[in-house]
């Protein structure tokens, strides 16, 4: 982990016209990303919610994506480039909060040529952390219902409150595919940290010093109080 100090100043924030928020899948960047959009009145551009409207409408973009996503594999630079810049072109707000993209330095250039990044934010949860988060994670495929056995259990084991019926636990919830995707993730997106702390826009927060911010609702000075910065902005 960087070793940064320890002063953060929010109006960096509102300042910037482009901010980008990193992490590792399951390490709560929708969770913070809820807060800064709350704070700040960034427009938001989730690259997970592009890929799930895309598959559910079923354009060409998304039935590509949705064999990748369905093997657990990540989704190409280019389908996901093709798909967030044209969304980047299309919004009039000034403000963006990047979320997903970029992962590669591939795409951040390609970022780049589009829209500057101003800070670039890095959740940085540990490995271990995550898998015992996201394995804990029970689902009742009726309805959507989540479960968490470490913070929100139901109230039979293995059972859905309301229903009564068998809870499952998806395939890509198990500690074997979330280890492999946080292997590929490794392997794919840490570079991006040089590549911004080069550029001087890398801001650090560390989630497991607010373990109950991804699992429950934390109060949205968090992700300000805990981020550890580098000059930007």
């Amino acid at each position: 982990m960087l070793q940064l100090g320890k002063a953060w100043r929010p109006v960096s924030l509102v300042r910037c016209k482009t901010t980008l928020i990193m992490g590792p899948p399951g390490g709560g960047k929708g969770t913070i990303s809820k807060k800064l959009i709350k704070d700040f009145n960034f427009h938001h551009i989730s690259t997970g919610d592009l890929l799930r409207t895309q598959v559910r409408l079923g354009t060409p973009q998304g039935l590509k994506a949705k064999s990748y996503m369905e093997s657990g594999d990540l989704v190409p630079d280019e389908l996901i480039i093709d798909m967030v810049l044209s969304k980047v072109e299309d919004i009039s707000s000034s403000r963006v909060l990047l979320d997903g993209f970029p992962r590669t330095r591939v795409q951040a250039e390609a970022l780049d040529k589009k829209k500057q990044v101003e800070i670039a934010i890095n959740l940085a949860v540990p490995n271990e952390e995550i898998v015992r988060r996201t394995s804990s994670r029970w689902i009742h495929p009726g309805s959507g219902r989540t479960y968490a056995y470490d913070y929100n259990p139901p109230k039979e084991e293995g059972k859905d409150d309301e229903t009564g019926e068998s809870l499952i636990q998806r395939d890509d919830d198990k500690p074997a595919a979330v280890k492999a995707r946080l292997q590929e993730y490794d392997n794919q997106t840490l570079p991006l940290l040089d590549y911004y702390k080069e550029k001087g826009c890398l801001r650090q927060f560390d989630g497991s010093d607010n373990p109950d911010l991804v699992a429950k609702d934390a109060a949205s000075s968090a992700p300000r109080s805990s981020t550890l910065p580098i000059g930007c902005c």
